[in-house]
């Protein structure tokens, strides 16, 4: 079989029966599958998450993206109308204003306000409180927004008359943004605690580094009783990761910016991790973006933070990770494309077959892949 234009998005669709988008985690972390995908023997294999570490080997180096998933969801109503209105907090821009995306009936203009409520009240609401009605709900608020100008890319600059810190606002009145394909855009309780990895420290991501989520405490003990060694970067995860390739070619895609960290105690750790020919084991594909970003800007992997829109293909020098746990990805995404130039086109393309024949679970919520 001839391998198709690597550079085309035809080349990196597939279909997706859609009763396997998982749209709730497993029981328990640990209790999802794991598809095995050996590069060197060109083997796939099937496995189970707790598993892990028997795969791995003492001295390995687990890299881990402590971003923390912000409650950046928003719910309210246009003021003067009453009609509905939800907004995806982007990033802070200035001291009062915020970047944000709005999604409503009608057109938005500059100037107009939105009164915007807390998403729990918003959830009561629909669940059929009548105390929580629209004259209620706007009324009980003291938060208003208002439109200043439409960017480019669609977002909006916002004014806030609130003059609270981005996290303290969220807090009080946003809900966890779940992505649009778990058809849930409320996210509820459990949500709260399973769309965050255990060991999320960092606030300032608007999606989980989901190949994290897999991770119990009990799971992190087995790693350690394996003798495997850990680490933590940082990747806020940003708006981008929601927005499909708009080009047909590859090579046309402008990939989104993302703020990235790589803590000193973190470089020393991949130092000595690869001075005695160990593993260095990315978890996740904002992990392994982070850690490549870094190298190509330094020349080495060294003390870093700042922004990448690193886009790795096919044919992409690896230079710091060499094993990678990961999620099942969308057709015709990015993240396809980047596990893909780490397995191969051809295995990678198989793997995904045969995750498919044999129902595994995708994407946010599903099951995880580790490329050996």
């Amino acid at each position: 079989m001839l391998t198709p234009d690597l550079d085309t998005l035809s080349a990196w669709q597939f279909t997706l029966p859609p009763e396997l988008i998982a749209s709730r985690p497993a029981a328990r972390r640990d209790d999802s599958r794991l598809l095995i995908v050996d590069r060197r023997h060109g083997r796939i294999e099937h496995a189970a998450t707790r598993d892990l570490a028997g795969f791995l080997d003492p001295g390995d180096l687990l890299i881990f993206n402590n971003t923390q998933v912000l409650p950046a969801r928003l719910f309210g109503f246009r003021t003067a109308t009453g009609g509905r209105w939800e907004g995806l907090f982007v990033e802070q821009s200035g001291t009062t204003d915020w970047i944000v995306l709005c999604e409503t009936r009608g057109r938005l203009k500059p100037g107009e306000t939105i009164t915007v409520v807390r998403a729990d009240r918003m959830m009561q609401g629909r669940e059929g409180d009548a105390s929580k009605s629209m004259p209620d709900m706007m009324q009980a608020s003291n938060l208003l927004l208002t439109l200043q100008e439409k960017r480019q890319d669609g977002s909006w600059r916002v004014t806030l008359s609130d003059q609270r810190t981005p996290l303290e606002i969220l807090s009080e009145f946003g809900s966890l943004p779940l992505p649009p394909y778990m058809g849930r855009k409320l996210a509820d309780a459990d949500d709260s605690i399973r769309y965050q990895t255990v060991y999320a420290s960092e606030p300032g991501a608007v999606a989980a580094p989901t190949a994290g989520l897999h991770f119990s405490p009990d799971l992190l003990q087995s790693c350690r009783d394996r003798g495997l060694n850990t680490a933590e970067v940082t990747l806020h995860v940003g708006i981008g990761t929601f927005r499909p390739v708009a080009s047909e070619r590859l090579s046309e895609h402008h990939m989104h910016h993302e703020w990235c960290r790589v803590p000193a105690a973190t470089a020393d750790a991949i130092a000595v991790t690869q001075l005695h020919a160990q593993h260095v084991v990315a978890i996740g594909t904002t992990t392994i973006r982070t850690l490549e970003s870094v190298f190509a800007a330094c020349g080495r992997i060294c003390p870093w933070e700042g922004q990448t829109n690193l886009f790795i293909r096919p044919g992409f020098d690896f230079q710091v990770c060499d094993r990678l746990l990961t999620n099942f990805h969308l057709p015709g995404s990015t993240l396809l494309v980047l596990v893909a130039a780490m397995a191969g086109y051809d295995l990678m393309m198989e793997a995904y077959r045969k995750a498919i024949e044999e129902r595994y679970r995708f994407y946010s919520y599903g099951d995880a892949m580790l490329i050996l």
